[in-house]
């Protein structure tokens, strides 16, 4: 089966990609470029007016990218743009304010914050919207899509974090005068390393709800949703609680290539799904 042959044949059943594979590219270069020159005039003029500017380009870079780079992947995805924006929206929100009530409420019961919990509290936050997709709407019938809503609620997420991180940061070296060049160049890391953690945490996670709920929740597919979500948990725990980078590198690595052999997938099923259909 050729992939040309594929692509038309999905396409009368679904909505063909809204981008080009390569699309993400000059996204990402684009981006690059604008956070570029307003770092540059940042350091050159001083002017506190710019680090919005600078916070939401370094936040917002590499989780857009990246998204678009997924939503490249596969041409099984039957997302409008509106829902997988507000995916990531109200994803990002709320599992941050959720995350950051439960782990407040945590720190007043128990006096500390176990680096353990914080990861199964921010995953747990992260799949609220998830969930509520896939009870409330229509866009639970394609497991494809499932690990789409994941990446996108991950990168909400994660965009969100670096933000509030960013934001603390300029504002105190603003006060003490320090070098905004470490930041900006701290935000840009953030930025990179987001698609290795939330978004490639949530993005599995979200997938095996979308297919268990194929599997019509048998215990199969509840035992599915159980083990990734533990594996991710697990994950995220590591990498809080690490400070070497070659640690960082490993669970990035492993998470991304994880996130990547399930978009194949994905691709393989619908495939397989649109043959039978013919």
């Amino acid at each position: 089966m050729s992939t040309q042959r594929f692509e038309v044949r999905a396409g009368d059943r679904r909505r063909p990609s809204r981008a080009p594979q390569w699309a993400w590219l000059p996204v990402l270069l684009v981006g690059i470029g604008l956070f570029i020159a307003v770092q540059r005039a940042l350091v050159i003029s001083g002017n506190p007016m710019l680090v919005p500017s600078l916070l939401v380009l370094g936040s917002l870079l590499v989780p857009v990218s990246f998204v678009v780079y997924i939503d490249g992947r596969n041409p099984a995805y039957d997302l409008p743009l509106s829902v997988l924006l507000s995916c990531a929206l109200l994803g990002g929100a709320l599992g941050s304010a959720v995350a950051s009530v439960l782990e407040f409420d945590t720190i007043q019961r128990l006096g500390e914050l176990p680096t353990a919990l914080i990861g199964l509290i921010e995953e747990a936050a992260k799949l609220l919207v998830p969930a509520g997709i896939l009870i409330f709407t229509r866009y639970r019938t394609n497991p494809a899509d499932g690990l789409l809503i994941g990446v996108a609620v991950g990168m909400g997420f994660a965009a969100l974090e670096t933000l509030g991180y960013g934001f603390v940061g300029f504002v105190t070296l603003f006060a003490s005068s320090g070098d905004l060049t470490d930041a900006a160049g701290l935000l840009l890391l953030r930025g990179v390393l987001s698609p290795l953690g939330h978004a490639a945490w949530t993005g599995l996670a979200a997938a095996a709800l979308w297919w268990a709920h194929a599997q019509r929740w048998r215990p199969r597919g509840l035992a599915a949703v159980v083990g990734v979500f533990l594996f991710v948990v697990a994950l995220h725990a590591i990498w809080d609680v690490t400070n070497a980078w070659y640690v960082y590198l490993i669970i990035g690595l492993i998470s991304l290539a994880l996130l990547l052999r399930q978009i194949h997938r994905n691709v393989l099923t619908t495939a397989v799904s649109v043959e039978e259909s013919t």
